[in-house]
């Protein structure tokens, strides 16, 4: 039982920051990176991977990442995800093992091993569905599009309408003439 670990929302400063785990049960061709796939090849390859993994999703808040930080968000939710899902091997994308010994980083695992592939895609999909949803209630921060990072409008949103608790407060945005 090898699983793979990745997590999504680690740059942006809304919404939360998702950590996955999947353990595929069968074989599933044209894995990669979710970032090299488009968002209706990410949702076509959804349902085979929820059909043939074992899986779990950690969300980590954007009020928890502000009171504890990043690094306790990645540290939790590859805890609990070895907690529930008890691999025999388990990899994670990336250059650090965030202080677990049973896991390899893998630079680029997310391109090499399938399973963290698989993690990479659910969480991207499940993440951009919810900033999506979030834009919905929330449309001047425009959140359907650019999911929680920051773009021109973004901080534009922010100057004009303030943060929300969606917003990562911790972030620190620095408004400057030069970026508008």
């Amino acid at each position: 039982m090898i699983c793979g670990i990745d997590e999504v929302g680690r740059g942006p400063v809304a919404g939360p920051l998702v950590v996955v785990g999947v353990i595929l049960t069968g074989e599933i061709p044209n894995l990669t990176d979710s970032k090299k796939l488009t968002p209706s090849r990410r949702e076509e390859l959804l349902l085979p991977i929820l059909q043939r993994s074992r899986f779990h999703l950690v969300w980590i808040s954007p009020a928890e990442i502000d009171r504890y930080g990043l690094g306790w968000g990645l540290r939790t939710g590859i805890g609990e995800i070895l907690t529930q899902l008890k691999p025999d091997r388990c990899y994670i994308d990336g250059n650090t093992s965030f202080g677990f010994s049973e896991i390899t980083p893998i630079v680029k695992g997310d391109q090499k091993i399938p399973a963290i592939s698989a993690a990479s895609i659910l969480g991207k999909v499940f993440r951009d569905r919810y900033m999506e949803e979030l834009g919905r209630l929330y449309p001047q921060y425009q959140w359907g599009k650019n999911k929680g990072y920051i773009t021109k409008e973004h901080k534009e949103a922010i100057l004009k309408y303030g943060y929300t608790r969606f917003h990562r407060r911790s972030f620190h945005l620095h408004f400057t003439p030069s970026l508008f």
